[in-house]
């Protein structure tokens, strides 16, 4: 072998044993750093807590996380510092918090938990806040920025101002900022007001409140312009967050209604079991997450198709039973349907149960989207309003694209007419209340996600339902998704004032006096049957 090949494996030697007792020395500091935590008195904690925290050990983060949870204990025979991983029953499963290796378990009679008191549990969260803002991930910064605001105490503004200055990301830039703010208007900063002037946290609203309230007349005053602002903009946000509820809770009504609106154009059907449709599809829903436990986001995809198959069946069937032996007796049909409405809440009842159902929102559908720290949209409202733009996408390209919709639109405005150009005048009659009860089924999987799945689930809504197709225009889409948005909206707008019962009669008021105005509604039929 040469001298070069022999002096490769001897210099591989030769740094494995300069790092081996660095290894054992840092091995020791922790197991010092810890064995110091554990045997400090009250008055000693904090100092053994910061020497963790400032040690530079990798570790130091996982173990005081550890302490601050209880779950940092120590074995009465050995004395060993050690990590429970799983403090439920008896025995309790450890890890050495030096190596992260399992320890396996021990009887929690065993070990002595290194006890935590509030006030340095929150001291520990500042703290555990300051070393998270320097890890790479750009969420954890942000979240351990947000973490400090009203948190902040003397020995943390030095390190914050010089994080400022290397914080790259604005958001997390503007947190720090904001939680420096805070702490200079609670001692009595003035510059510091102007910083808060605008910002829509509670902590800086409840900073410049207590601005206000001390007296001091510059401080006062300051504080006094900055909460006007605040208010402001509050009161913007108050306004957008109004505005999403009642354009989501519109777009519950499209949902309701639209399915309504076609087969009540198309056949002059008043449906009162168009509620039980929608609950149909609702009560699919919880049935496919039944068959599939714990896929509630794959349950909720299939149930799409299968709420709207389930439904339109269920149509069909009202309409070959029922409803085709009262064509032209509006009244009777109403009596017959609401009979059908009564059957088959008892059916759900007694093949199922009375009692309400609770249907699981995916993962992607939970949580909200925040904009800032006054306005947050639920995500699953979201997801039900672009469902519902999307349902009624798919409406018009079927009404205006494909042969049934010209079907449909020719025995909507000349039934007469239309079977004398060879329009099989019952087969679109058969075609379109599917279609709607099918769409009514949609409707029942959306409202699902909003709201627990019961018997009298679509009772809620069939009032809504009439109220918006008669406000839009009896068989007129456009009409219903601006009546269905519309009055979602207005809704929300007189409930914070006149409670739901009466913003409901309200409503309802402004109707029937709009339609002595426009008796068929916003958007009226055209044809010479509307006409005549």
């Amino acid at each position: 072998m040469s001298i070069p090949g022999l002096l490769r494996p001897l210099l591989c030697l030769l740094v494995l044993l300069v790092q081996m007792p660095a290894h054992a020395q840092q091995e020791d500091k922790g197991q010092a750093l810890l064995q110091q935590l554990a045997e400090a008195s009250r008055s000693d904690v904090q100092a053994a807590v910061v020497a963790i925290a400032e040690s530079g050990d990798s570790r130091a983060r996982d173990w005081l996380d550890a302490y601050g949870n209880n779950r940092l204990s120590v074995i009465k025979d050995t004395g060993k510092v050690v990590i429970v991983t799983n403090n439920r029953g008896r025995d309790w499963s450890i890890q050495d918090p030096l190596t992260g290796d399992s320890l396996g378990e021990m009887s929690r009679r065993e070990l002595d938990r290194i006890s935590i008191n509030n006030a340095l549990r929150t001291q520990l969260a500042s703290l555990l806040a300051m070393m998270d803002l320097d890890v790479k991930d750009q969420k954890r910064r942000y979240e351990a920025a947000s973490g400090l605001l009203g948190e902040v105490d003397a020995s943390m503004v030095a390190p914050l101002q010089a994080r400022i200055e290397k914080e790259q990301d604005s958001d997390v830039r503007g947190r720090l900022e904001l939680a420096l703010a805070i702490y200079r208007v609670e001692q009595g900063d003035v510059e510091a007001v102007s910083v808060l002037s605008g910002r829509l946290h509670p902590e800086a609203r409840a900073a410049l409140n207590n601005a206000v309230a001390t007296g001091e007349p510059a401080m006062a005053a300051a504080a006094s312009e900055a909460l006007e602002t605040v208010e402001q903009r509050l009161k913007i946000n108050r306004a957008a967050e109004t505005l999403y509820f009642g354009l989501s809770m519109g777009s519950v009504l499209v949902l309701a209604a639209i399915g309504l609106a076609i087969t009540f154009g198309v056949m002059g059907v008043i449906n009162m079991a168009h509620g039980e449709l929608i609950m149909l599809g609702a009560y699919t829903t919880w049935g496919i997450q039944q068959v599939l436990p714990g896929q509630p986001g794959l349950a909720l995809v299939l149930s799409i198709p299968a709420g709207f198959l389930v439904a339109a069946l269920a149509g069909i069937a009202i309409e070959r039973s029922v409803i085709q032996y009262l064509k032209g007796r509006p009244l009777e049909t109403l009596l017959a349907t609401f009979g059908v409405s009564l059957i088959l809440q008892q059916l759900v009842r007694t093949v199922i149960s009375p009692l309400n159902r609770t249907v699981v929102t995916p993962e992607w559908m939970s949580g909200s989207l925040v904009i800032n720290d006054a306005l947050s949209l639920t995500l699953n409202r979201l997801y039900v309003l672009g469902f519902a733009l999307v349902v009624f996408a798919g409406l018009m390209l079927i009404m205006r694209r494909t042969r049934l919709g010209l079907e449909v639109r020719a025995v909507t405005q000349n039934r007469a007419m239309a079977r004398s150009m060879g329009i099989r005048a019952t087969r679109v009659d058969i075609m379109t209340f599917a279609l709607g009860s099918g769409v009514a089924g949609l409707a029942g999987v959306a409202l699902s996600q909003l709201t627990n799945v019961g018997p009298n689930l679509g009772q809620n809504y069939i009032i809504d339902s009439f109220m918006v197709v008669v406000f839009g225009g009896v068989g007129n889409l456009w009409g219903t998704l601006v009546a269905g948005l519309s009055l979602g909206t207005i809704n929300q707008l007189l409930e914070p004032w006149a409670g739901a019962v009466l913003a409901k009669i309200i409503v309802l008021v402004f109707i029937i006096l709009f339609i002595q105005k426009r008796p068929r509604g916003l958007f009226p039929q055209k044809g010479r049957a509307a006409e005549g």
